[in-house]
C-alpha cells in the first residue's frame, strides 16, 4: 500500500491508520515499500508526497543501501544499473508503506455493512439500468427481477464501460489489464522471504510483494496493461475465468519473460522457479488517474463509483466516505469537479507512461510456459 500517490488530491490517512477505520489486524501488513529505480520525476514526486504526508523514510542513494533494506540472509539482486542508463540504482525505503490482504478487508467491510441492516443480494447480475424521463428508476436483473430505486449507485469497476454501454463512459474510463504471476515456495523458502519489504522499480513497473501465509509469492507489472476488445463491441471488456473457464486467467508470454526478469534482478535464486499460475487483474482506468465519483451528466438519479485506476483500494477505508458525501450533497465543490465524470482530462497518470496494448489471444501462455525459465 504505496502512500506516495499523486493524482488525488485526498487525504491519505487511511493508508497509514487503517485501524482507526476498524480494518486491522493481518489484513494490513506492516512491511515496507522499495522503490527502486533510476531518476525519475514520478520517483522525486512521490518522495516528496510521502516525506509532506510525514511518512517515516529512508534513503537509498546507491545499490549498497537498497540491498541493506532486505533482511539479512535473504539472497538479492546487485541493484547495479543494466546498463540503460548512465545513472546507478537509487531509491527510498518507505516505512510506512506496506501490503493489504485485500479479500479479507472486503470482507470485514461486507460484514460491518450487514451489521448495520443493509441487504446484500447475491447472485444477481444486472442487465440495464431503468430510466424515465431522463432519470434513473431502478435495475433491472439477468433474471427479470427489477429493483425500484430513488437513487441508483453504480460501483461496478473495470465491468462499468461495457456492462453500461448506453451510458457512454468510454470517455471517462477504460478497462485495463494488469499482469500478474504466482510462485509456490515451500515453508522454508516463504520464512525466508516473509519479512522482505513490497519492491516497486518505477523504471520497469515491476513489483514484488512477501509470500502469503500459504506460502506463495506474487509478482506483478504496474503499467499500461491490455485492453480487450469484446465480440460485437468497441469497448474493452475484462476477460476472467468467468468469461473464459479454460483460459481466462493466462497473461501474455512475453509479459511472463519481463516478470521473470524482474524477479531475477530482485531474487536471483526465485526467478529458477517456476510460477503456479497467472492472471490479469483488471483496473478501470481514468485518462488523468483520478477517480470518477460523480453524478452522471445525462441521466439524473445516478451516481457513477468508479475508475479506481490502481489506487483505491488502499483507500477502502474512507472512499465510500466520498461516495456518501456525494450522495447527500456535501462533498466538497473542488472534489466535485476533480472526480466529475465529465471533467477535462489536462494531464495523464505519470506513473504508467504509455498506451494499453490490445490482447493478443493467440500469444497467452500456457501451463507449461509457466513451467520453463525465460531466456533473455
Amino acid at each position: 500500500m504505496r502512500s506516495g500517490v499523486l493524482v488525488l488530491g485526498y487525504d491519505n490517512s487511511a493508508v497509514d491508520k487503517p485501524e482507526e477505520q476498524g480494518v486491522k489486524g493481518k489484513d494490513y501488513g506492516g512491511d515496507d515499500v522499495v522503490p527502486a529505480t533510476g531518476p525519475s520525476s514520478y520517483t522525486d514526486e512521490s518522495f516528496l508526497n510521502d516525506l509532506e504526508l510525514g511518512c517515516s523514510l529512508v534513503l537509498l542513494p546507491d545499490p549498497a543501501s537498497i540491498r541493506s533494506a532486505f533482511p539479512t540472509g535473504v539472497p538479492v539482486g546487485s541493484f547495479e544499473e543494466d546498463g540503460s542508463n548512465s545513472s546507478h540504482r537509487t531509491g527510498y525505503l518507505n516505512r510506512d508503506g506496506g501490503w493489504a490482504d485485500a479479500g479479507q478487508g472486503v470482507s470485514i467491510l461486507l460484514s460491518k455493512i450487514q451489521e448495520l441492516g443493509a441487504k446484500v443480494q447475491s447472485g444477481k447480475s444486472v442487465s440495464s439500468i431503468q430510466q424515465h424521463d431522463g432519470e434513473a428508476t431502478g435495475v433491472l436483473c439477468g433474471d427479470g427481477t427489477v429493483y425500484d430505486a430513488e437513487l441508483v449507485v453504480i460501483a461496478t469497476g473495470s465491468w462499468s464501460p461495457s456492462a453500461f454501454p448506453d451510458l457512454g463512459l468510454q470517455e471517462a474510463c477504460l478497462a485495463t489489464g494488469q499482469c500478474v504471476a504466482m510462485m509456490q515456495l515451500t515453508e522454508e523458502e516463504a520464512g525466508l522471504y516473509k519479512d522482505c519489504p513490497v519492491i516497486l522499480d518505477f523504471a520497469s513497473g515491476f513489483y514484488a510483494f512477501p509470500p502469503t501465509a500459504k506460502s506463495v509469492l506474487k509478482v506483478a507489472i504496474h503499467g499500461p496493461g491490455f485492453t480487450h476488445t469484446a465480440v460485437n463491441s468497441n469497448l474493452s471488456t475484462p476477460r476472467t475465468i468467468t468469461s473464459d473457464p479454460d483460459n481466462g486467467l493466462a497473461i501474455p508470454k512475453h509479459i511472463l519473460q519481463e516478470l521473470r526478469k524482474g524477479l531475477r534482478e530482485v531474487y536471483p535464486d526465485l526467478a529458477k522457479k517456476p510460477f503456479s499460475a497467472t492472471r490479469l487483474c483488471w483496473y478501470n482506468d481514468s485518462p488523468d488517474g483520478d477517480w470518477v465519483i460523480s453524478r452522471h451528466p445525462i441521466v439524473d438519479n445516478l451516481i457513477l463509483a468508479t475508475a479506481g485506476s490502481g489506487h483505491a483500494y488502499k483507500f477502502l477505508p474512507v472512499i465510500g466516505r466520498l461516495v456518501a458525501d456525494l450522495v447527500e450533497g456535501t462533498l466538497e465543490p473542488t472534489l466535485v469537479k476533480k472526480f466529475a465524470a465529465d471533467r477535462v482530462h489536462g494531464r495523464v497518470d505519470s506513473s504508467r507512461s504509455g498506451a494499453p496494448t490490445e490482447l493478443d489471444l493467440s500469444q497467452l501462455c500456457s501451463p507449461e510456459d509457466l513451467n520453463l525459465p525465460n531466456r533473455d
